[in-house]
């Protein structure tokens, strides 16, 4: 297979730390050192508008809120360590659509890494180089409050991520462990620690459910990457408690707090000589995409059961420079080959975005 590229952009003046494709919209978001976000369309590729004025520092992330398609809502995470709550609204009058900044949340005591909504959007996930993870809850319209702050992280947070089904909160860090967390029967708790990594954890991501390699009978599965050039892939194996998904025991039988069991189960073939910056997983073939430090793209198949291959890689992706992020796409432009269809988009220091379709050879 070959990665070949689409389209280049130039986004934004400085660098670009992170991009997210609306799960079911064609729009990307953009999170720049130019203190913006801009919102691309995935149809031409063109900047449709950018927000700005929400941040004095650096958006380090943005993540789209679920199940928001007739009002699209847009976090920003900052290294004035706020979050920035925006939506699209349309104007009555006009009939036009643009966007408001609706909200800030204040509470970190240092710069913001990484936000990340829950499955079903209650919740808002922040990530902070103080070490801590703050849980948001939205109450009602544009009203958030904070239900946890959760500390168990030794050094500064990097990145955080929620179950595609299960109110269950991962995130990673630079003390090299992975945390799991839950809503227990009082507040939440870290209720597993995954150790592996030798070096700093720089992003998850849960399997998705649509993807056609995800299996119940196994268990859900996270991939994580890590400044010790690795991509490994975790195997829940056991859970109990709040959190679970359906139908719970009545607090009265269920006892102890939420317990989790997970396990590494793979780690993928040895495809970067620098730091592993980013993963993602599609939803639509099972794929998992990394990038890193060393300007590559490595694209990795899943062959039998947690036996992993490489199937694409690109080097200098971005010229000379560092890639910060890559994620997998529906894809919407003219050329697009069927439903199913995705492309690989790409970020880095250079400020540009680039987009990517995986061939066969």
């Amino acid at each position: 297979m070959k990665l070949t590229q689409l389209a280049s952009i130039a986004a934004h003046p400085d660098r670009v730390w992170q991009v997210a494709p609306h799960p079911t919209l064609p729009f990307l978001a953009t999170a720049s050192a130019d203190k913006s976000s801009k919102i691309i369309s995935l149809l031409n590729f063109n900047t449709l508008t950018t927000l700005d004025g929400g941040h004095k520092r650096t958006v380090r992330s943005v993540a789209w809120k679920p199940n928001t398609e007739d009002e699209p809502v847009l976090a920003t995470g900052s290294f004035d360590y706020n979050a920035g709550i925006w939506r699209q609204f349309e104007d009555e009058a006009t009939e036009k659509k643009d966007w408001q900044f609706l909200v800030i949340l204040e509470g970190h005591e240092s710069e913001m890494k990484r936000v990340a909504w829950s499955a079903g959007g209650s919740f808002l996930a922040t990530c902070s180089r103080d070490k801590s993870v703050w849980v948001w809850e939205e109450m009602d319209d544009d009203n958030f409050e904070t239900v946890a702050v959760l500390q168990d992280h030794t050094q500064d947070v990097k990145c955080v991520a929620w179950h595609p089904e299960d109110v269950l909160l991962a995130s990673g860090s630079y003390d090299n462990n992975i945390m799991l967390y839950k809503e227990g029967s009082d507040d939440w708790v870290c209720v597993k620690v995954l150790e592996g990594h030798e070096s700093t954890v720089w992003s998850l991501e849960f399997e998705p459910l649509k993807s056609p390699k995800y299996s119940e009978e196994r268990g859900s599965r996270l991939v994580s990457c890590s400044d010790d050039f690795t991509v490994k892939i975790w195997t829940r194996t056991e859970q109990t408690g709040l959190g679970s998904g359906g139908g719970q025991l009545p607090s009265i039988l269920r006892g102890s707090q939420p317990k989790e069991e997970w396990e590494c189960t793979a780690t993928l073939p040895k495809a970067h000589s620098r730091s592993v910056y980013s993963v993602s997983w599609s939803k639509v073939t099972g794929r998992i995409v990394s990038c890193g430090g060393d300007g590559k793209i490595v694209v990795y198949e899943e062959a039998e059961d947690n036996e992993w291959k490489i199937v694409a890689e690109v080097g200098l992706a971005h010229g000379a420079y560092e890639i910060n992020c890559v994620a997998w796409s529906t894809r919407y432009d003219k050329d697009k080959r069927g439903e199913n269809d995705e492309i690989i988009i790409s970020s880095c220091d250079d400020g540009k975005v680039n987009f990517w379709v995986l061939d066969e050879e």
